[in-house]
């Protein structure tokens, strides 16, 4: 598994992997970043971006796992924007 890191050198970037409808990736944030992820929605474009998450267009904040707040869940579609 790739485990690229970011410019900041403490967030961490899954290889992305797939099935027939998503792209997927998760992305490891350290502790003082993971304080600034939102505990009561899933994060717009502008908010990943704003706490330092850098991806190319169209990735998606889908999924929120609670015993691990510091991993982030993306997905992008295959096919067309959702």
């Amino acid at each position: 598994m790739e485990q690229r890191m970011s410019s900041e050198g403490n967030i961490f970037y899954s290889e992305k992997y797939s099935d027939d409808k998503y792209e997927y990736r998760h992305v490891m944030l350290p502790p003082d970043i993971t304080e600034l992820v939102p505990r009561n929605h899933l994060m717009t474009e502008t908010e990943w971006r704003n706490i330092g998450v850098q991806q190319s267009l169209n990735w998606i904040h889908y999924m929120v796992h609670t015993p691990e707040p510091h991993v982030l869940l993306f997905r992008k579609s295959k096919t067309k924007r959702e």
